[in-house]
């Protein structure tokens, strides 16, 4: 007798798409890394703030062939040059607009439609920042360091305090680049105005500014003489490191509750 019920269709008729696989942390960051970094490769950039730069090492040098160089002239050119206006200025035209720029570009949408978490994108932006920043910002303010002629204590607390400073500025400036559409205007309020003058005020404002940490670093090894500069170096190191976290986590939330066009 013939079985006249017909086959089932076969299964290679039919294929079965597999559901989106999520990138991974790293391989997250990485992508976030690549893209950022390459939208900062803008030569005029930075042939621009490395001469920014260089006027912490002319000054440097200025101090070191003068007569009256001191170790508290000395760490107030590092502090008042290398750390108010090089590391930050430079921390903030990089880090603010390597998210700010993606997005006001549309560029950012790229990593928005992939299946991955938030805070690897943030992550990203800020390592591609110091992987700019720092081969313009280190060698200069440490230079200028050994070029006062002081000695190597202060060489050695402007080498800590400037890495600690490029690693507190990025992570704070790639924060305010996410939340605000006009980062270098605020950018700029902060560094100059709010740790310009309002931080200088007293103590009690002061430790809201991460130049005081950084100036902190170079008193407590040197023991120039610096106002307001008055915290260990261990707590100096901490807490720009601990404010650094913070803004990643808080860039990592608004991006996560953002629309991206």
């Amino acid at each position: 007798m013939t079985d006249h019920t017909s086959p089932g269709p076969s299964p290679s008729r039919y294929p079965v798409t597999s559901p989106r696989r999520s990138v991974g942390a790293v391989d997250a960051v990485g992508l976030s890394y690549r893209l950022v970094l390459g939208q900062m490769r803008h030569t005029g950039r930075i042939v621009a703030l490395f001469l920014l730069s260089l006027t912490a090492t002319v000054a440097g040098f200025a101090v070191g062939t003068s007569d009256g160089a001191s170790v508290d002239r000395a760490a107030a050119v590092i502090a008042n040059l290398g750390f108010a206006v090089v590391v930050p200025v430079v921390c903030l035209v990089f880090a603010g607009g390597s998210l700010g720029d993606l997005r006001e570009d549309k560029t950012l949408v790229y990593l928005w439609l992939r299946p991955m978490d938030r805070w690897p994108i943030v992550v990203g932006a800020v390592l591609a920042s110091l992987t700019i920043a720092a081969p313009i910002v280190l060698p200069t303010v440490v230079i200028a360091a050994v070029l006062t002629g002081v000695g190597g204590g202060l060489v050695g607390a402007t080498f800590v305090a400037t890495i600690v400073g490029l690693v507190a500025y990025c992570s704070i400036f790639t924060m305010l680049g996410v939340w605000l559409h006009r980062h270098i205007v605020w950018g700029l309020a902060y560094i100059l105005i709010w740790e310009g003058f309002i931080a200088l005020g007293g103590p009690g404002v002061a430790q809201f500014a991460i130049r005081t940490y950084l100036r902190s670093i170079i008193v407590d090894r040197t023991g120039a003489d610096l106002a307001g500069a008055d915290f260990s170096t261990a707590v100096a190191v901490v807490v720009p490191l601990v404010v650094a976290a913070v803004a990643v986590v808080l860039a990592s939330w608004r991006l996560s509750h953002q629309d991206i066009d």
